[in-house]
């Protein structure tokens, strides 16, 4: 029987059951995919924690909150066995990869045809299954931020998933970028283009000496308070700091908020006009997905214990 990763309730990774289900059907305008891989994202554990913010009900569906627990898993890579009777430009063996979805923590998930998208040949199914969310997260905080050509953007969170896609699409618009990360994962920003400094006490002063040009624009992937006070230290127009996590403080500081809670942008648009072109630049190799590590299905528990100690840089990826 085809299995799905399910919280049983609110609570740590220990909720996660493996369960039987049915295969399901293909709506008429969706299709059914056979998962490869399943990106690991936050987000996941945030939603059955307990601890992830009000979401607004237009924004329930993309947030994965369809039913009275949440469905987890919100993007993912496999090959198409069933297609509807009003979708064309797909067919069964096709291999895709299908963002947004929901509860993509199974071996078969539906998908609106809207959310498929053909998977280059030459990349693989852990990339191709997590591209997609981290990579039009940080396509949305740089378009909120305003990064272009000639910016000087700082990246908190640098090496980690959406970090590591802002730091590498940062620089494709041609801006500078510092990006703050653990000593050890400063080679890896280096090689995708990116001038490492290590966050701690004394951030400000760091990154003033590598940028003594100055710092336009900051987008905050780490949500620390620490991120906060530095990026309103150092860049002069609050409106050119984007935040997609972190305490309510930022609230009062008059940046971007970005995110599916009151008051936050959601940038709908924004990221769903990303997902062909991070498609094509993941494809061509200009644009890199990091893989940390992948888990069988079985043990997304142990994923998302991983992925809470946040030690390795980029994505975890389930697989079946």
């Amino acid at each position: 029987m085809p299995r799905i990763v399910r919280p049983t309730a609110y609570g740590t990774p220990e909720v996660l059951a493996v369960t039987s289900v049915a295969v399901p059907r293909a709506a008429a305008d969706g299709v059914v995919v056979r998962v490869r891989a399943a990106g690991v994202n936050p987000i996941d554990w945030k939603l059955y924690s307990g601890a992830f913010h009000a979401v607004d009900d237009d924004h329930k569906d993309a947030a994965g909150i369809v039913a009275s627990m949440p469905s987890i898993g919100l993007e993912c890579a496999g090959v198409v066995t069933e297609v509807g009777a009003e979708v064309t430009g797909v067919g069964t063996g096709d291999e895709v990869i299908a963002y947004p979805v929901t509860a993509a923590y199974a071996d078969y998930v539906t998908a609106p045809a809207t959310s498929v998208f053909r998977k280059p040949a030459g990349l693989g199914w852990a990339e191709a299954g997590s591209l997609m969310l981290t990579g039009t997260t940080a396509v949305h905080a740089l378009e909120a931020a305003g990064v272009g050509t000639g910016d000087t953007v700082l990246v908190h969170g640098g090496s980690g998933g959406v970090g590591l896609m802002g730091v590498q699409l940062a620089a494709a618009r041609g801006a500078t970028v510092i990006a703050t990360a653990a000593e050890r994962n400063h080679p890896l920003l280096r090689d995708l283009g990116a001038t490492p400094v290590v966050y701690g006490p004394g951030l400000a002063d760091r990154v003033r000496a590598v940028a003594p040009q100055g710092v336009s624009a900051a987008v905050d992937f780490a949500g620390t308070d620490e991120a906060l006070d530095v990026s309103l230290e150092l860049v002069a127009d609050r409106q050119r700091i984007a935040s997609i996590t972190g305490s309510p403080r930022r609230e009062e500081a008059g940046i971007k908020l970005l995110g599916y809670g009151p008051g936050q942008d959601a940038g709908t648009e924004v990221r769903a006009a990303a997902r062909r072109d991070l498609v094509e630049r993941a494809g061509s190799g200009e644009l890199r997905v990091v893989v940390a590590a992948t888990y069988p299905l079985a043990e997304a528990a142990q994923a998302h214990r991983a992925g809470l100690a946040g030690h390795a840089p980029g994505k975890l990826v389930l697989t079946p």
